[in-house]
């Protein structure tokens, strides 16, 4: 059995789990998610948790098991808290704005480079060298969060660019003078 698959989910007070056909829907006080289930996973809602089970003990079955729980968790945790990811701009004259809702981004280039969030996606900047990306999709996050980096990903001599918060850049030495 599954370490993580078996674990029951909890639903906080204001979030409202259904159940359509092949479909779960998660609604709460940020939001509203739903996903498709795979066929050999099925969803069990009682008044306060949820439990995932699956069909039978094939190789694909298990491998959804504990994927689809933390799918569901995640879809529960997103509705009722969100997640964030923190960025940090380091570099001379590297610097983010918000003009309107898009992030507005100076990064060495010849031109500034403007970005505009998909839907369910909110950016803060905090000080021209700190980004929040917030949502209540784990995924979407995460994926939007990687795009901004990947614009201005932080190179190893210097160490300017674009890295998550807490990252740490494996720095090389450069040329050396004989």
């Amino acid at each position: 059995m599954s370490r993580i698959g078996k674990k029951p989910i909890n639903i906080p007070n204001g979030v409202k789990v259904t159940l359509e056909n092949n479909k779960i829907i998660v609604e709460g006080p940020k939001g509203k998610l739903e996903r498709e289930l795979h066929p050999n996973i099925s969803v069990e809602v009682t008044d306060n948790e949820i439990l995932v089970k699956r069909h039978d003990d094939s190789k694909t079955s298990r491998s959804f098991h504990g994927l689809y729980r933390s799918l569901i968790n995640n879809m529960v945790e997103g509705v009722s808290k969100g997640f964030e990811k923190r960025l940090e701009i380091v570099g001379v004259g590297y610097r983010a704005a918000l003009k309107g809702k898009s992030l507005d981004l100076s990064l060495g280039f010849s031109h500034p480079v403007v970005i505009d969030p998909p839907e369910g996606i909110e950016f803060v900047v905090e000080n021209p060298q700190k980004i929040v990306v917030k949502g209540i999709d784990k995924q979407l996050v995460g994926q939007v969060a990687a795009n901004i980096r990947k614009i201005r990903k932080p190179e190893p001599y210097k160490g300017k660019g674009i890295r998550y918060e807490g990252e740490y850049i494996l720095r090389k030495a450069g040329k050396s003078a004989k």
